[in-house]
């Protein structure tokens, strides 16, 4: 379907946010972005055909903007906590979500739906039943290191790693602080290697379209450890389409989805894929960009198309949804800065001519500030870079020169990029 000069409706506007504006003026959509934050706040209202300034969980008001402004469509991207009100937005405008607020209730509710993924046998991290005003009591059996996190948190915000009771205690308040439930986690640390599984749905019919390895890396003290890069497939895939596949595809139909998209991060425990974290939305990791170049289809135009017709608009997603990429590999470096001032960043356009390379995406320009309340979280990705491979040697090789050939110097001239992937991290872990 022809959708030039549809009107689609954006909610949020942060800097990767601008990936939906830029997707979808290219499919020729006249975009707006909304949110309650100022113009310089909010960079995919910069670059955006309309800009507004509302509280997206003001359902009333936005379905009101949504009519009297006459979109076509709404969407939302990377960020949980909007899910619920995105799906309310859409039924009082009568235009389609790709999930119901039920649904979205569940896979931003760690509480929720990690006892469902029990019920259906699917493997999770262990967790234990803390209580903070009982804390002597309920924290007396726990085998210390545990993870604390917000049940509905995103983005690495609030999580904590404790080796002791004091540290639960002061990770518990921090966690807490960080959920809008104030409700909070506490799980088995598990330090092992870590795959991110990616789903897509269209109109009732599953496809797991990519698993990969997720290399993080403890290369800031004290902190948890952020994704350094992906790589696809990951070595455990055959077996997780034997075992675990079958078990997720039944509960995908319990819960009754159709459409939209799935990421769920897991530790690899006895050589299967343990989950931790879901996401029924977009994920900062940018898979679309490499099925795209390697599959031909691209999960966010998807998106984009359905929030404007109802349809994923996809009808060959059986020939092109290949988690084997057809022989072929594919990869993500994520470029991890440490707290400062970016006052250069070189080596980009180096970078754009190395022959996998698909597209750099910049998440932090320059004249931003790598904060210290970033620590720890996704948000010190300052450049990613989405490439693919005819083989595993080459896609190392690429992953290593990207790593070398940009610099991020602040406003004193020191490198703010942290430690990143090395020649041991994609020993056995790649499928081939």
């Amino acid at each position: 379907m022809n959708l030039q000069g549809k009107r689609l409706l954006i909610l949020g506007g942060s800097r990767i946010s601008c990936q939906i504006v830029k997707h979808a003026r290219r499919m020729g959509i006249i975009t707006g972005v909304a949110d309650w934050y100022p113009m310089e706040q909010s960079p995919a209202k910069q670059i955006a055909d309309e800009a507004y300034f509302e509280n997206t969980s003001d359902t009333d008001a936005m379905a009101a903007l949504v009519r009297e402004r006459k979109f076509d469509g709404v969407i939302t991207g990377f960020t949980d906590s909007v899910l619920p009100y995105y799906a309310e937005i859409c039924e009082k405008a009568g235009l389609p979500a790709y999930g119901t607020r039920e649904q979205f209730k569940i896979f931003i509710d760690k509480r929720k739906y990690k006892p469902l993924l029990r019920k259906y046998e699917i493997p999770t991290i262990p967790e234990y039943d803390v209580a903070l005003e009982r804390l002597d009591e309920t924290a007396a059996q726990i085998d210390y290191p545990v993870i604390v996190k917000p049940v509905d948190g995103s983005g690495s915000r609030g999580i904590s790693v404790c080796a002791n009771k004091n540290e639960l205690m002061q990770a518990f308040i921090f966690a807490s602080e960080a959920s809008k439930t104030k409700q909070v986690l506490v799980e088995r640390y598990i330090d092992n290697k870590e795959v991110t599984v990616f789903w897509l749905f269209a109109d009732g019919k599953y496809y797991m379209t990519l698993l990969g390895n997720r290399h993080v890396k403890h290369n800031q003290e004290g902190e948890l450890p952020l994704p350094a890069g992906y790589t696809y497939p990951a070595a455990v895939q055959p077996r997780f389409l034997r075992e675990e596949a079958p078990k997720m595809e039944a509960m995908f139909r319990s819960v009754g989805i159709r459409n939209g998209m799935m990421f769920m991060q897991c530790k690899i425990v006895d050589g299967t894929c343990a989950v931790y974290d879901i996401g029924y939305r977009l994920t900062g990791s940018l898979e679309y960009i490499n099925l795209r170049g390697v599959c031909g289809y691209d999960p966010l135009d998807m998106l984009i198309h359905f929030a404007l017709t109802g349809d994923m608009g996809e009808p060959d997603m059986d020939k092109k949804a290949d988690p084997f990429l057809g022989g072929k590999y594919a990869y993500n470096v994520s470029l991890l800065c440490k707290p400062g001032k970016i006052a250069k960043i070189t080596g980009l356009e180096d970078v754009q001519r190395l022959p996998g390379v698909l597209e750099v995406v910049l998440a932090h320009p320059e004249g931003d500030t790598i904060t210290r309340a970033m620590k720890g979280r996704l948000a010190q990705i300052t450049v990613r870079v989405l490439g693919s491979a005819d083989t595993v040697e080459r896609m190392k090789k690429e992953m290593l020169a990207i790593q070398r050939l940009v610099h991020v110097i602040s406003e004193t001239g020191e490198e703010m990029i942290l430690p990143g992937l090395e020649e041991d991290d994609f020993n056995g872990s790649v499928y081939k």
